[in-house]
């Protein structure tokens, strides 16, 4: 049998405004500029420009409520107080002295422009030239293609109208891989390292009195990767000797083999100071951290974003309908639109200010934490930090903390940093402290850089090194740092 009930429940729910500001929060710094472009496209009742305005104070953090009321309680004052609306720059966020601040944007040609430049020298007809543009476009920032040729057949043939094969494909390929810079357009490690090796071998002069010797190492580098490839990565050099029959005591031929091919650049679209090829990359810090003779000073770095203010266009139509008949239907349905964005617009300013005051507080409970490390840059110095510390330094929730951490950065004397940096467990130590995780694997790193390369440290041994300086660690705890240091594991480290 069924039965009608009245129950009262209590649920917690966002309003539009805070899952606006959530959503700033996170983006960086470098995305603001477009995020807020967006916004003035949708929105006519937001809107640029400098103002004449004191610098505002930062308001006290409080939650956001929702816009009440109906038509008859608009209320025109809401809207014309431009002291709280002109603009969203506050105190630290820049000001004249900040142009020696301002990271500098680095120019250059991309990698795809000049790899397009280069097919243009080869004279090819023009479907050649589509399928060579089709290639270059599938170039991942690394420098390989990765997508099969039977793939970019298919793309050609619908989005470009072009019949071709996988042969005729390959063999344009083949063109590309003769570009500049060498082993671009690979499709794997081993087809990268064997196009640098074949132009290396091709640059081997004629007339060279030592050609031999040298075209030998080579040569017995590209067998090396052909037939060998498994063993080289393994580093089992002694197989790789029988395989080559490399007689033991021209152990020392093994040895440059290894050299010429650890030499090679496994990623030809990264960065390159020789090639200049690469794209790019400019990081724009979130924060400015500047020791000044021994005082710490945090700025936030927003100038790449507009003032922003209420329209005063939309302002004077609410003008309009507070002297006008406010029983006018058309009118009151006019109205209703621009309070809309109206609201929109304040609750998207208001959403900015209070990011700005949530990141420099997160960021100043963070540089109080760490003052030491800040000081100096000292690695040894950073303290055992999580989210929780941070979160209730400022009294926030831990979700917000970590919404600021997972994607900021902040510029210091000493370098760039994500903030998420700052953040590690702690360990204890044989007096009964507890250092930050960043600490040990300074140590380990320090470890393994000062050992012998004919025997590395294995992480036993490591463990136990740790183990005698005072911290309590296990061997597991080895492997995961030295995991997260990017380091392999004691074999793959040995050298001739």
């Amino acid at each position: 049998m069924q039965k009608l009930g009245l129950s009262q429940s209590l649920q917690q729910k966002l309003s539009p405004q805070q899952i606006q500001f959530i959503k700033l929060l996170q983006v960086p710094t470098a995305e603001l500029e477009a995020r807020i472009e967006e916004e003035l496209e949708i929105n006519p009742a937001l809107e640029e420009g400098e103002t004449d305005l004191p610098d505002e104070q930062p308001a006290n953090d409080e939650e956001y409520t929702e816009t009440s009321g109906g038509e008859d309680e608009l209320d025109i004052n809401d809207y014309l107080r431009d002291d709280d609306y002109s603009g969203y720059k506050m105190q630290g966020d820049g000001g004249e002295d900040d142009e020696d601040r301002e990271m500098p944007l680095a120019m250059g040609t991309s990698l795809q422009e000049q790899l397009l430049t280069q097919l243009g020298y080869l004279g090819l007809n023009e479907k050649q030239q589509t399928i060579g543009k089709q290639l270059i476009g599938s170039i991942e920032s690394d420098g390989y293609i990765r997508r099969e040729l039977e793939a970019i057949v298919n793309d050609l043939a619908f989005a470009q109208g072009i019949d071709t094969t996988a042969e005729e494909v390959e063999e344009i390929l083949k063109k590309i891989q003769s570009f500049d810079p060498a082993g671009i357009a690979a499709r794997n490690l081993q087809e990268c390292l064997l196009l640098q090796l074949e132009r290396i071998k091709q640059g081997i002069e004629e007339d060279d009195g030592d050609k031999f010797s040298k075209t030998y190492i080579v040569d017995k580098a590209i067998d090396t990767l052909k037939y060998c490839y498994e063993e080289f990565t393994k580093k089992h050099y002694d197989k790789i000797a029988r395989k080559l029959e490399i007689a033991e005591e021209d152990a020392d031929d093994v040895k440059d083999i290894v050299m010429l091919i650890s030499g090679l650049n496994p990623k030809p679209g990264g960065v390159s100071n020789t090639t200049g090829m690469a794209k790019n990359q400019v990081i724009i810090p979130d924060f400015i951290l500047i020791n000044n003779n021994g005082k710490l000073e945090l700025a936030l770095n927003s100038r790449n974003a507009p003032e922003l203010r209420i329209s005063r266009s939309y302002t004077e139509m609410f003008k309009a309908y507070d002297k006008g008949d406010k029983k006018d239907k058309k009118l009151k349905e006019a109205v209703t639109f621009v309070k809309q964005k109206l609201d929109a617009a304040k609750w998207f300013i208001d959403a900015i200010k209070q990011r700005q005051q949530t990141l420099l507080r997160t960021m100043q409970a963070i540089v109080n934490f760490q003052y030491d490390y800040f000081l100096e840059g000292d690695e040894t110095k950073l303290k055992p930090m999580i989210l929780k510390d941070i979160a209730g330094m400022i009294n926030m929730d831990i979700s917000t903390v970590s919404r600021v951490a997972s994607s900021k950065s902040v510029q210091t004397d000493f370098g760039i940093f994500p903030l998420k940096y700052f953040f590690s467990e702690g360990i204890a130590t044989d007096s009964g402290e507890e250092v930050s995780s960043r600490e040990v694997k300074q140590i380990i790193k320090d470890l393994i850089a000062a050992e012998d390369k004919d025997k590395p440290l294995s992480d036993d041994k490591i463990e136990k090194v740790l183990n005698e300086k005072g911290y309590n660690i296990a061997r597991r705890t080895v492997a995961k740092y030295r995991e997260q240091l990017n380091i392999p594991v004691a074999r793959l480290r040995k050298e001739l």
